[in-house]
């Protein structure tokens, strides 16, 4: 940060002096005031410098960067290493998980069912899913297709996510049956809260039209008409090549190779692998009104255009004063799509984020413009740094220096957070103890809609155990009172919880609840939606 010294305030006191009395008398002259630094130049627009700068600004190993104007590709290149420690570049081919960026696709696919007349946009949920099933019966009856993109379902932000997130053994289907016992956070349709679990639901639909799965729907109606010949839609399938990258995360703060994670199981919500050269394609179908470059249609205009017109109002939040510029005068949510604005110009865009991977697609329709941004790393404010940086250049607007401000905002709240949990933890009661023995916390938990956990004694460990979830396993440690921290075996999570036991009058367990410790952790973590409750032990015989 630039520091500003201010100006002198004291008033000069101008003396008439004679030669002689400048000669014979000490004459007392303020100081000429201070100069505000002036602030540093703004580097000029160079994508390949940027880009550079950027992955050692935020320590990515490596990105893919499309950029698509008036229909031509004008960039679909890579930069960096597909894995860090091996020198095998990323170039305009390797794929990326794209994660909830696969949302638009899902939305994509509803349409053209909607102009096939197999269903409507407001049509309800049950006429194509009968069983599906809300935890409100009446959100149950009125709930449509639409509402399945909207995030104005009345879950609360990332709500039932642990049924995939991360890699589970919940089947699809048993993902979209437990909805059912996932409580609401407020009144249907009343406000916006990010969501998967509807995603999910809405690619069951679209396989249930089509007769056949999400992604092979998906290749058949958008990627083959679209030559997007490199994209998978399965993990797997990505990796039966060669060109793909690998996932990284921080593990204390050092940027490491980690597992990708498997979730088949929630495709409609997240899914698609792709690179820089087939995302821009997918761009310029959209930026065309879903025409493609021989003319055919795949989505009609009409059908574009409900995608990118608002639903769902979305709050805007001040950010912090360097970052003014960003601030939008709307907010909101579509189908499939963010919307907001920019200097004037709307803009439709999507996040994406997985194990390892971060993505951002972003679309000028006004300008023809799009910008798409893959990683094989997890942070947001790298790849919020180089899409205003490219912004700016093709808006033709006054330029920022993006890079710096978002890199030391992002140390400050990393800072801020970490001073936090030293607060935290300092002013925890270190003294006390838990009210019960430690083997009295052992046994099974149930919650009503992930199901069983288990904390167990191994040697001298506590373990929890999450029983669908195998990399959610980790050793408990006293906090305070009957407070733990687990602090998960996958390091690489950041997602290490607050593990509470609330007690009956006769000192048995009556509940377990669980919160993240970081405020930094994804919040498909969604350990304040679990409600644990004790599993009986058998009764002898």
């Amino acid at each position: 940060m630039l520091k500003f010294t201010p100006t002198l305030g004291a008033t000069l006191v101008l003396l008439a002096l004679s030669t002689n009395a400048l000669a014979t008398s000490p004459v007392a002259v303020a100081p000429p005031p201070l100069q505000q630094a002036a602030p540093a130049p703004v580097p000029a627009f160079d994508l390949e410098a940027d880009v550079q700068r950027v992955l050692k600004t935020f320590d990515v190993p490596g990105m893919a960067v499309a950029i698509v104007k008036d229909g031509k590709v004008v960039a679909a290149n890579g930069y960096g290493v597909r894995k860090l420690g091996v020198a095998t570049p990323v170039d305009g081919h390797t794929l990326f998980e794209i994660a909830s960026n696969s949302k638009a696709f899902t939305a994509a696919a509803l349409a053209q069912l909607v102009d096939d007349g197999k269903l409507a946009w407001d049509d309800p949920v049950t006429r194509h899913l009968p069983d599906f099933q809300m935890y409100d019966s009446y959100v149950t009856g009125v709930m449509t297709v639409r509402d399945l993109l909207t995030h104005r379902s009345g879950l609360g932000l990332g709500a039932g996510d642990l049924l995939w997130w991360p890699t589970t053994s919940f089947s699809t289907d048993e993902i979209i049956a437990r909805l059912r016992y996932v409580k609401p956070a407020t009144s249907f349709r009343n406000n916006y809260a990010y969501d998967n679990l509807l995603y999910i639901v809405a690619g069951k639909i679209i396989a249930q039209k089509a007769g056949k799965p999400w992604g092979a729907v998906v290749r058949e109606r958008i990627l083959t008409p679209l030559a997007m010949q490199e994209t998978t839609t399965s993990v797997d399938a990505m990796r039966a090549g060669s060109n793909y990258s690998a996932p990284h995360s921080k593990i204390n703060d050092k940027i490491s190779v980690v597992k990708p994670m498997q979730v088949e199981n929630a495709i409609g919500a997240v899914g698609i692998n792709t690179s820089a050269s087939d995302i821009a394609r997918w761009m310029n179908m959209l930026l065309n009104e879903g025409k493609l470059e021989d003319g055919s249609q795949i989505i009609s205009s009409k059908q574009i255009g409900e995608l990118w017109t608002e639903q769902t109002p979305m709050r805007i939040r001040t950010p912090k004063p360097p970052l003014a510029a960003t601030k939008p005068n709307f907010a909101g949510y579509g189908l499939g799509f963010s919307l907001r604005d920019y200097r004037g110009r709307k803009i439709a865009m999507h996040g994406g984020a997985l194990q390892g991977f971060y993505s951002t697609v972003l679309m000028v329709p006004e300008e023809k413009l799009g910008i798409a941004i893959l990683t094989n790393a997890e942070n947001s404010p790298a790849m919020a740094a180089l899409y205003w940086r490219i912004l700016d250049q093709y808006l033709n607007v006054p330029a920022s220096d993006w890079i710096t401000l978002y890199a030391e905002q992002e140390a400050a709240a990393h800072k801020e957070e970490l001073e936090r949990q030293g607060k935290e933890s300092a002013a925890r009661a270190a003294k006390s103890t838990p009210s019960l023995p430690l083997a009295a916390y052992e046994g099974e938990y149930e919650d009503a809609w992930y199901g069983k956990v288990s904390i167990r004694r191994e040697g001298r460990k506590q373990v929890m155990r999450f029983s669908r979830t195998p990399d959610l396993e980790g050793e408990l440690e006293h906090f305070q009172h009957d407070t733990f921290i687990v602090r998960w075996k996958e390091r690489n999570f950041n997602a290490d919880a607050y593990v509470s036991f609330a007690l009956n009058p006769d000192a048995s367990i009556e509940r377990m609840k669980m919160a993240p410790v970081s405020t930094e952790t994804d919040f498909s973590f969604d350990f304040r939606d679990l409600s644990f409750t004790p599993v009986a032990a058998p009764k002898a015989r």
